[in-house]
């Protein structure tokens, strides 16, 4: 009963595969398409050579703002210097003018003491008047007469009181003229800084607009080289494929199952069980889809056979750098290679119409029970066949 279930559902799904296609789906690339690509590609690099002069005059740019700031650094530095000195000057200025304050003050001590010590000896506070009174040291200078009755000692005290007046003076300009010094230092600090940092601020938005430049021109050059390698590799590929279609379709004496003469995969899988069984079922969906077979072409819309391979496993989550588009004779060296008697459902069958890896021709992707999906021929569509439906099976199968 079992049986007769399955040939009815061969039945059925071979039915499918006869059916009409749909309409005829984008071919291999064609010289025309890849020619138009050639000259998307040259018109990206003549933009490129343009970006590329705006680039130049950038970077020239770039070089006089860091000599500017360079030099907004030197200015810094400088005024720094001349900061650190005034302040050295208005502190020892401020220090010297406290110092001859005091002197004053002691001058003015030892006056006082005079004066109240000619009053207990018995002098006139008439002498010692002038002394008190006197406005500054130039008025007790016209007083020469006041100053000799006082004594020698007298004398030495208000001299040390005159020129201890004087240096107070000239300490307290210095200490004004320091402050002033250090005042245009700190202003010029400033303004060095401000202009060290408006370069700079300048020169860091001269780098980031480069490298957006740079970044969007090797984006454009990058995508349209793609476009045009993508195309002549596809091209080659199903051109290489469907060469060697042909000459299997005219190759007499293929074996059934070729012997095994040493044939060496990966050491490696790159795939889980679920991956595997992904990818049937993707190429399952294309084949009862009725997705026509039309050569260099992955999917959406029509497959050749290493298209619907490559498809299938990209589908499961296998995608660049570990799965790549190939051909069949490639892929043959791309997965570990299993026996017949160890096929899994996911692992790939290959067929040579010489029994070697160079003449291989035809992959297909095995569902399970002796059967596999596959895209066959133009003639043919995707179908759900035999695995030994096809002449010149390999004697081993591919594990992803």
């Amino acid at each position: 009963m079992r049986r007769k279930y399955r040939l009815i559902s061969l039945a059925i799904i071979a039915g499918l595969t006869l059916a009409s296609t749909p309409a005829v789906a984008k071919p291999k690339p064609t010289l025309a398409e890849i020619e138009a690509a050639k000259k998307i590609e040259a018109a990206k690099k003549a933009a490129a050579d343009a970006a590329a002069k705006k680039l130049a005059a950038a970077n020239q740019s770039l070089k006089q703002l860091t000599a500017k700031a360079n030099e907004a650094r030197a200015l810094y530095l400088k005024a720094q210097k001349e900061l650190a000195v005034a302040t050295a000057q208005a502190v020892a200025a401020a220090k010297h003018a406290a110092e001859t304050a005091a002197a004053v003050q002691e001058a003015h001590r030892v006056i006082g003491q005079l004066a109240a010590n000619a009053y207990i000896l018995g002098g006139g506070m008439s002498d010692i008047q002038p002394l008190i009174s006197a406005n500054g040291p130039q008025d007790l200078i016209d007083q020469l007469s006041t100053l000799n009755t006082l004594g020698v000692r007298n004398t030495t005290a208000l001299e040390r009181y005159k020129a201890a007046e004087v240096v107070a003076r000239a300490a307290k300009r210095k200490a004004d003229e320091a402050k002033v010094i250090q005042e245009i230092a700190t202003t010029k600090v400033a303004a060095a800084k401000k202009v060290a940092d408006d370069a700079q601020a300048l020169q860091q938005k001269e780098v980031d607009k480069l490298r957006s430049v740079q970044d969007a021109l090797i984006k454009e050059l990058a995508n349209a080289r793609n476009v045009r390698v993508t195309l002549e590799q596809q091209r080659q590929l199903a051109l290489l494929e469907e060469s060697q279609a042909n000459t299997a379709a005219n190759t007499i004496n293929q074996a059934k199952i070729w012997p095994d003469i040493g044939f060496k995969g990966r050491s490696t899988i790159r795939t889980t069980e679920s991956q595997r069984l992904a990818a049937v079922e993707f190429a399952k969906k294309q084949v009862l889809a009725r997705k026509p077979y039309i050569w260099g072409t992955q999917g959406p819309n029509s497959f050749d056979c290493s298209g619907l391979v490559y498809a299938a496993y990209r589908s499961g989550g296998l995608d660049w750098p570990n799965w790549d588009r190939l051909n069949s004779a490639l892929y043959a060296g791309y997965t570990k290679h299993v026996t017949l008697t160890e096929l899994q459902p996911g692992d790939l069958l290959f067929y040579s119409y010489k029994g070697t890896i160079s003449t291989i021709h035809h992959i297909t992707i095995y569902a399970g029970g002796g059967m596999m999906w596959e895209a066959n021929s133009k003639g043919k569509g995707l179908l759900y066949s035999n695995i030994y439906s096809v002449k010149g099976l390999m004697p081993f199968g591919g594990r992803v």
